[in-house]
């Protein structure tokens, strides 16, 4: 099972009286006393470390004011790839996560809707003759992925010609890309533009490939009112503005918050 690279936890001043239904269903999401956050520094948008490796970011402010609400502490299990990061919540290892919506983790995950969207792109190198993103799926095309991302789930059942080589983390795609000469990186469009101004030759092709759509997943076996209550915070995130606040504090560029 994966293993959190950081973990540390903390505890709201100040906890709510709450009814003993309430109490009931905070304990539903914190089976061992505690809400374990399943955080993916992975992807910049979501969250990243500081010098002092400490997560922080917009998925980081929704854990903590979601604790804050069930008036539960709150442990942070923080991991470097969705793909790990879905695997804690799924095998028990954490609560609650901040995930794209796809079809096979809802298989095990029940999801909030949509919070964030993000774009999904492609880069080349600046002499590759390929200028449209429809022209990616053709047999020779070798494509990167971060292995257990969202578009890695998606590009796998869509494309049916390229080849896909899959990187152990999205932040390593474009790493992945050079050191194996492959035709295209596909990944955030945030973290591609980064990666085009480490390594120069590299452009975005035009539009993007997919719509990635955040939201945070709890497992099935939580219940259906764990879910319901993880949904409403959410909804009630969205229309009060925390969410888009807190991509403006964060300085996120590339996110915009969801309907």
């Amino acid at each position: 099972m994966p293993r959190p690279s950081e973990c540390w936890i903390t505890t709201p001043a100040g906890w709510p009286e709450m009814s003993p239904s309430s109490q009931h269903l905070a304990a539903t999401f914190s089976p061992t006393g505690v809400l374990r956050a399943s955080i993916n520094v992975g992807n910049p948008i979501l969250a990243s470390l500081d010098e002092a490796g400490n997560a922080f970011g917009v998925s980081v402010d929704l854990a903590t004011a979601f604790a804050e609400e069930l008036g539960l502490p709150l442990e942070l299990r923080v991991f470097k790839s969705a793909g790990q990061s879905v695997e804690a919540v799924s095998g028990g290892q954490a609560d609650i996560g901040f995930f794209a919506i796809d079809p096979l983790r809802a298989e095990q995950l029940a999801f909030t809707e949509a919070y964030v969207l993000i774009e999904g792109c492609y880069l080349v190198r600046d002499d590759s003759p390929l200028d449209d993103i429809a022209l990616v799926d053709n047999p020779g095309i070798e494509l990167v992925v971060g292995e257990g991302s969202a578009y890695d789930l998606y590009l796998t059942r869509i494309l049916k010609h390229a080849t896909i080589i899959r990187s152990p983390t999205s932040p390593s795609v474009v790493d992945t890309f050079l050191a194996q000469r492959a035709t295209v990186a596909a990944g955030v469009k945030q973290q591609l533009e980064f990666d085009a101004t480490r390594f120069p030759g590299l452009r975005l092709l035009p539009g993007r490939f997919m719509e990635i759509r955040q939201a945070i997943g709890i497992p099935h076996t939580y219940g259906r009112d764990a879910a319901d209550r993880l949904r409403h915070f959410v909804k009630d995130a969205k229309a009060s503005g925390l969410i888009g606040e807190a991509i403006m504090r964060h300085g996120i560029v590339g996110a915009t918050a969801a309907d």
